[in-house]
């Protein structure tokens, strides 16, 4: 079970590395990192699983975050509108097309390998169309997809692919996006438009 203890901090050589591409047929240790990975969303999500192992909430987390310098992230979380789950382990991902548009957090984003509250807006596409190969932990199966994802889902990709090139959001934040349109996100009781990533 990885726990926030596995979660490597910011100033660590492995979140200022280029990953290396996940060599097919995945090898059990790859599929036992992903089921993990996926693991630890679902846990950090449950308030007395969170609670009782001391996790922070993420909706996203890439194998480099774990201290593994492989091309692979996972994705656990509701679109904006809380209408459409997003439950992804993505293999060697890639944005193929993406929108002008831009669009960013209102609140900024957070991450779960950085523990100081950083201010500012992080511009990200409003559309990313991706090609991926995508693990079915049901079915033990590896299968090649394309994705079209949007607004926050786009945002949370975006930020685990740039763990993915060793890059973390501080870099890219800006004291204003004129030219973007915020996410908006419909009001739920706990909302928060801070989401570790």
């Amino acid at each position: 079970m990885i726990t926030m203890k596995d979660i490597i901090r910011e100033g660590h050589p492995t979140l200022e590395t280029k990953a290396k591409p996940v060599e097919f047929p995945l090898n059990d240790e790859t599929k036992a990192t992903l089921k993990a990975m996926r693991e630890f969303l679902i846990n950090s999500q449950n308030p007395e699983t969170r609670e009782k192992y001391e996790l922070r909430e993420g909706v996203g987390l890439a194998a480099p975050q774990i201290n593994i310098q492989k091309r692979m992230l996972a994705i656990h979380t509701y679109d904006e509108k809380y209408e459409t789950f997003h439950d992804y382990l993505m293999v060697n991902p890639k944005i193929i097309s993406h929108s002008s548009m831009e669009t960013y957090m209102p609140g900024g984003e957070g991450c779960l390998s950085i523990d100081r509250v950083v201010e500012g807006l992080v511009p990200r596409y409003k559309k990313v169309t991706v090609k991926t190969h995508l693990y079915d932990v049901k079915t033990d199966t590896l299968k090649e997809t394309t994705l079209r994802l949007r607004n926050f889902p786009a945002i949370v990709f975006q930020h685990e692919l740039d763990h993915l090139d060793g890059i973390l959001f501080p870099s890219k934040i800006k004291e204003s996006l004129p030219e973007a349109q915020p996410i908006e996100f419909k009001n739920i009781e706990n909302e928060s438009e801070e989401e570790n990533l």
